[in-house]
Parts: structure tokens; sequence; C-alpha cells
């Protein structure tokens, strides 16, 4: 990361100094942010620390990976499964094409990914510019290469800086700087920097997803926070331990008597390596009747074993698990006591269920926000109308269920308001994914729509026929076939 300011061509000064404020921001988390960062990819390597374990073991670079664990856990059940729009009909506005441009459904997964490491991430809508881009475009930044400040009365961003390349030495070489209804687009090409305005009408057209929103945090926490990282670092030197004890302490001690160096070399008197000697054992030592005793003795101390070891690491185990909310079992470590409730519940799953209600609950209009805008841009609107502010995102229950259990919960909802089993809820009560419920009510449209059509053909065919209207007198008779005239004709 560099540090420098930047100084664009063609900007004003209160612009020129917003982007430097949000360019030193950035530099100034940006430790904290990669270290995070190295904890959630496994990156995090531990110094040394005490000289009782040899540095070779440091060097191999062993880590834990039980901080990715309590990030990825959380997010596996935070999962949006779409939008709902009692007011309306969302279809007619081109939802799933916005849905399916975006790659939305993976896209808001690493954006909650980011938020959960970082405490904050950003959903960013633009507009698109090219012939193969879709018109309406939503993008994800992470806390390392975006930033803003934020408004506490309006509950939004007065601005965004997004840098969208960088260089060799980490040095910004593209960005984008968000204000109100303007963009300011710069790329750096032979040293220079060449910028380019779009003006629109969204304001500051980003939202951020922020995890655990609280006053004087605007940006959140990370899910990897400073006892976590803590009591990972404790249990990885404890796997370092146990790596050296397996190497050294789990060997028998010997101590012999009356034995010189000579047992330890080689046939050409040089020294055997370490490993050697230790793997080796030792089968015999020859008498040496010149010496003070002649007879070598060879006495043993029994090997360590590793419990006290594994019984620290299940310790730290245990601090870690209760701390993030995640079972023991989770982080590879058996549970020692029952941790379920007496109805066969987990209570470190039920905390972790109540935390990403709580989290998805906070990142939810930062997401309603995002797909209003992306809906108005893609029908060629220049603001949101007022009546979609009642589309909601819909989030998939993070109580993991059977289909048994969940329909046999539905039934009971249902039984007490039936009018629910002709409804779309109420499919989706009995457990149905939401395209078993799209298929399901588009097959009873049509089942619907073939029983009317049959019963109209039916009526008809039972309906009976009127009779034929009566000739006037006056009208002339028509002729009988062969020519026969009637006594009436006659005369």
């Amino acid at each position: 990361m560099s540090a420098d300011e930047i100084h664009l061509p063609d900007v004003s000064e209160d612009e020129d100094r917003t982007l430097n404020l949000l360019l030193n921001k950035l530099d100034e988390k940006h430790p904290r942010n990669f270290l995070r960062a190295s904890y959630y990819d496994g990156k995090r390597a531990i110094r040394q620390i005490t000289q009782v374990v040899p540095p070779q073991y440091y060097r191999l670079g062993i880590v834990l990976g039980w901080t990715a664990k309590a990030v990825d856990d959380l997010a596996r059940i935070c999962n949006l499964d779409g939008f709902d729009w009692a007011d309306g009909d969302l279809d007619s506005l081109g939802v799933d094409e916005v849905w399916e441009d975006n790659f939305l459904g993976a896209e808001i997964n690493s954006a909650i990914i980011s938020s959960l490491i970082h405490g904050v991430s950003f959903l960013v809508n633009t507009e698109g510019d090219e012939d193969d881009l879709p018109s309406s475009l939503i993008h994800v930044k992470d806390a390392m290469n975006a930033t803003g400040e934020w408004n506490v009365r309006a509950r939004r961003l007065d601005n965004l800086l997004s840098i969208t390349g960088r260089g060799d030495r980490g040095e910004p070489t593209a960005l984008s700087l968000y204000l109100y209804n303007e963009t300011i687009v710069a790329e750096k090409s032979d040293g220079k920097w060449l910028v380019d305005r779009n003006e629109h009408t969204w304001g500051v057209p980003a939202e951020p997803l922020i995890y655990k929103y609280r006053v004087g945090r605007e940006f959140g926490m990370s899910r990897i926070s400073r006892p976590l990282m803590s009591l990972q670092d404790l249990a990885t030197r404890s796997v370092i331990r146990l790596e050296g004890h397996a190497d050294v302490y789990s060997f028998p001690e010997m101590w012999m008597l009356g034995a010189d160096e000579s047992i330890f070399v080689n046939a050409d008197g040089s020294q055997r390596p370490q490993w050697q000697v230790m793997l080796g054992r030792i089968k015999g030592i020859p008498d040496d009747e010149d010496a003070e005793n002649p007879r070598a003795q060879v006495q043993q101390f029994a090997a360590q074993s590793p419990g006290p070891g594994i019984d620290m690491l299940k310790q730290w185990a245990n601090l870690f698990a209760g701390e993030a909310h995640l079972p023991v079992t989770a982080l590879g470590v058996q549970a020692e006591t029952n941790t379920t409730t007496a109805d066969g519940s987990d209570n470190a799953k039920d905390r972790l269920v109540a935390e990403a209600e709580g989290a998805t609950d906070d990142w939810a209009p930062a997401i309603r926000r995002t797909m209003n805008r992306a809906l108005a841009i893609a029908n060629g609107l220049d603001e949101v109308p007022p009546e979609w502010r009642t589309v909601k995102p819909r989030w998939r229950d993070p109580r993991y269920m059977s289909r048994a259990a969940q329909a046999d919960a539905g039934s009971k909802q249902i039984a007490t308001a039936p009018w629910l089993a002709e409804t779309e809820v109420g499919l989706e009560l009995l457990g149905l994914s939401r395209q078993q419920v799209d298929r399901a009510m588009a097959e009873k449209r049509r089942v619907g729509a073939l029983s009317a059509v049959m019963q109209r053909i039916q009526q008809q065919a039972t309906q009976p026929q009127e009779p034929a209207p009566e000739a006037d007198s006056e009208d002339p008779q028509p002729t009988p076939q062969g020519g026969e005239v009637t006594s009436g004709d006659a005369g």
C-alpha cells in the first residue's frame, strides 16, 4: 500500500481533498484489514515465542482455520433467496433479469463473507455503458479496496472511494470516486491520470453491508475479533508444541554410563546424524576392559505422553467455540460435555442462528436499497418510485429442518388458517423451495384456465336448443319436392 497523495487533473479543491482523505483512511485501516484477511486465508503463521521449542517448528508454517470456520459457518446460514413485493409484481420489473445478469446470488454471498471478515463491504450500482453489458450492474467491494464517509443523520454514504486497479507495489492505478449525483473515474496511463466524469440522479449509488453496527462504529466490527485471533494463536502454539513432542519427547530418554562416543560414529569415523542415533536404537555396546567401567550401563526414562498438550488444545477449542457461538465439534475437537437442551437442540447452534438472524436484519436495508436502485436503472427511471419501499429481501431460514419437519410444522400453521393453503406463503410453510412454489402456482393457473374452458364447453353442450321461429302465413309456401301440388294449391 502507498500513502502518497493523488492529485487528479480538472477536479476541484473539495474533490481533491475528499479523494485524499479517503485514500488516507484506506491506508490507515489496511494493516488491520490485511491481518484479518490473512487469518481467514490461512496465511497467518506464529512467530517463535519460546526457546523451549526448536525454531524449525515455527518455520513449518503451521496454521489453524478456526477463524475462517467462524466466518464461513455463519455466512452459510445467511442465504438470500430472492425478493418479495406484497404490493406489486416484481416479475414485471425484471427482477429475474437483474438477478441473473449480476450473478447476484454468488455476489451477495461474497459481500456477506467480506462483511464478516472486515466488518463492512459495499454494494455499488452502476449503469452498463457498453453494448455487451447489462443495463443495470451491481458490484461488490471489500474494505481493503473501498471506503467512504457515513452520514449518521441521513443513514447513507456521503461519498465512496473504490480502488479498481493497483500497481506492482500496491499503489492505486485506477479508481472511482462516487460523490452526490456524480462519479469521477480516473485511470493512470503512462504516468498520467486520465479523468472522466459521469453525472446521474442516484446520489451516492452505494450501500454498506455492516456487521454489528453500533454507535461509534458506523462500519461495524469484524467477526474475526481480537479474542478469536488470540485464541487461535494460543491453539496454534499448542499444535506446534505437539509437533515438537512427536519428534523429540516421544522418544525414550537414555542414560549411558561407562560408554564413550565411539558408538555414535560411522565406520569412517564421521559423526552419525542425530536422527540416526534416535531412530537406529542401540543394539549393543562393546566392553572395554581398559576403561574404568568395563561394561556400559544403559538406563531408560519413559517417553512423555502428549496428553497434557492435547488437553490444552481442547481447552482453547472450548473457549474459541464459546466466543464464536460454534459447536466445539466444528473445530475438530470432541465435546466432553452434553451441549444439547431438553428438546434435543444444540445450545451453540441456537446462538449461531440468533447471530445469523441479527446479521441479516442489519444487512437487509442495504440490499433492499441496492435492488430498488438496480430495478429503477433497468427500467430507465431517474429515481426509485415511493411504492417500491415495500420490496423486501427474502432470507432462507437459518435453522436446518428436515423436509418432514417443515411439512409437519407448516401443516399445523395452515390448519389454523386454511385459506393459506391456496397461497404461495402456504406452500413455503410446507417446505417447498421457491422454484417449486413457482412451478406449483403456474400449474395451478394452467389447470384453472383449462377447467374454466371445459366447464364452458359442457355448459354449451347441455344447454337446450331454442325452437325455430314459426313461418308467417303471408309468406309464400315452398314447392314440395317431386312437383306434387297440395290441396291448398288446387284451383
